[in-house]
């Protein structure tokens, strides 16, 4: 912590804190000549730059928000070190700038890279921060926020332990971690933020913070409390867990001809209660389910449980193939039931063709026969989109939910992700309408009071962000923020009020300040 010290100090000298003026053409000026005193101008990107537009557009996965109204950043500041971090944050502090901050850019919302209002901002982009340092004898790993999953996949596959967290391999770490981030393992092992055991944050006063430093609270809070509201997590470091040197994974589609409402009716109860080593989880679009799974066993051991459990999927031996872990995540995320070489695990690049919307739900009792038969009526309709099921039960289920912000654990059968695509030029509204249609449909057949909603699923639609005062609401931010996080919202406004009262790190859904008064 000594070489943080010195870094914080180095920066501070740089750039001193003074109360944030109000923003303005003036104040907006003083920012970026105080961001090009403190950072390399190599690393700084300001409106007027040549590469403003590429740098920016480098990690919008959702063409929605690069459309000309869409509000752009001041700057784009792309740290190579945490004293580059610190200067952008002391430096917006100073000239009442904002920052805000995109690892991958997968925010459903665009919410690391736009404004839903006119505002001056900047962005700091850690997608240069993206070591991984595995430490083989302890079980462990440092992860930078700028580093992919999969290249936390890759890193720590090389050396036989795995990671569990989401099944794409291009999201970004720190924005994963920070919603909670559950994948493929998490009936065995749970999800990310259960394996987080230390990290470094930069907070709102430009401090160089770890899990001591930081205190319980916000430790507590920055794993699954939501990016962007604590402060810049730069690095975390994890606890990684076994798997067998090969595992055993599956594809079966099953058409509503088929029978697939019938085996999909099942599988709701089936699936969160089947042995915490098998994961299936189903696509459900254009009148085919399509089962997914991963075993972390051979093909042998498997094909008696399915047969057992869930014999109307019809699963044989021909589905199952036996991989690597590492093989087996791309195998399912790809979905071509081919394998895939695990340098794939590599690729940062994602295709931006197509916009999207999306949702989320939680279901705690089984869905009737008679209701699938609709669900799947809808999933006919123009404009569809796609429904997304993973299962809960076992590890995931048996962690309290007030450990960590993600609250999502007993009692959930499965995750619900709804989301639809549509290419340039074709209308938005009627592709939006249909998610939200669809959203009013279910909601006697999901969780209630509240209906919750997975933070990394995020949408705006759940609720925005009311600024009073120059701090947000507490009271506004709960018609979104009991929906991601049910009971543990007021404490992660109270640790937000610990480590940044005055609201600094904000978004349209960010966790807002609330100040014990003694």
């Amino acid at each position: 912590m000594a070489v943080l010290r010195a870094l914080v100090l180095t920066v501070c000298l740089l750039c001193v804190y003074a109360p944030a003026p109000s923003s303005s053409s003036a104040s907006s000026g003083y920012f970026l000549r105080c961001l090009s005193a403190s950072i390399p101008s190599e690393l700084v990107f300001t409106q007027s730059s040549a590469s403003f537009t590429s740098v920016l557009a480098s990690s919008i996965r959702n063409p929605r928000f690069s459309t000309p109204g869409t509000v752009r950043p001041l700057g784009i500041v792309t740290p190579t070190n945490a004293s580059h971090v610190q200067a952008a944050v002391l430096c917006g502090r100073r000239h009442g700038i904002r920052v805000r901050v995109r690892s991958g850019g997968h925010d459903y919302e665009g919410l690391s890279y736009r404004s839903e209002r006119p505002e001056a901002f900047a962005v700091v982009d850690l997608a240069n921060l993206r070591s991984v340092r595995v430490n083989r004898a302890r079980a462990t790993a440092w992860v930078d926020s700028g580093a992919t999953v999969g290249e936390l996949y890759h890193a720590v596959a090389k050396r036989r332990p795995a990671f569990p967290a989401g099944l794409c391999p291009t999201i970004g770490v720190g924005g994963h971690f920070s919603g909670g981030g559950f994948g493929l393992l998490q009936r065995k092992y749970g999800i990310a933020v259960d394996h987080v055991i230390d990290a470094v944050l930069v907070d709102a006063q430009g401090r160089l913070l770890d899990k001591k430093a930081m205190g319980r609270e916000v430790f507590w809070a920055i794993r699954g409390g939501g990016g962007e509201s604590f402060g810049i997590v730069l690095s975390w470091r994890v606890r990684l867990v076994s798997v067998p040197p090969k595992v055993a994974a599956f594809i079966v589609p099953v058409s509503v001809n088929d029978g697939a409402v019938d085996v999909l009716t099942k599988w709701q109860e089936v699936g969160p209660a089947l042995p915490d080593d098998l994961f299936i989880r189903v696509m459900v679009m254009n009148g085919v389910a399509i089962f997914q799974s991963l075993y972390l066993g051979t093909c042998d051991a498997l094909l008696p449980v399915i047969r057992g459990r869930l014999p109307e999927l019809g699963m044989n031996r021909s589905h199952c193939r036996e991989m690597s872990w590492a093989e087996s995540v791309l195998y399912v995320y790809v979905g071509s039931g081919q394998p895939i070489p695990v340098t794939d695990l590599l690729n940062r690049t994602f295709p931006m063709d197509s916009s999207n919307k999306a949702t989320s739900d939680y279901v705690r009792q089984p869905i009737g026969r008679d209701v699938w038969a609709e669900i799947f009526a809808w999933l006919a309709r123009p404009d569809p989109g796609i429904m997304i099921l993973d299962p809960y039960g076992a590890q995931i289920s048996a962690v309290p939910e007030s450990a960590t912000p993600y609250p999502h654990r007993g009692g959930v059968l499965y995750n619900i992700q709804y989301m639809n695509f549509w290419s340039a030029g074709n209308d938005e509204e009627p592709n939006v309408r249909w998610i939200r249609d669809l959203y009013a449909f279910m909601a006697p057949h999901v969780s209630k009071n509240p209906r919750e909603a997975y933070f990394n699923y995020r949408d705006l639609d759940l609720g925005r962000n009311v600024v009073v005062g120059n701090v947000s609401s507490y009271e506004a931010g709960k018609v979104w923020g009991e929906k991601y996080f049910k009971g543990n919202y007021k404490r992660l406004a109270l640790a937000k009020g610990k480590i940044d009262p005055d609201d600094y790190f904000r978004n349209e859904q960010s966790i807002p300040p609330l100040v014990r008064r003694s």
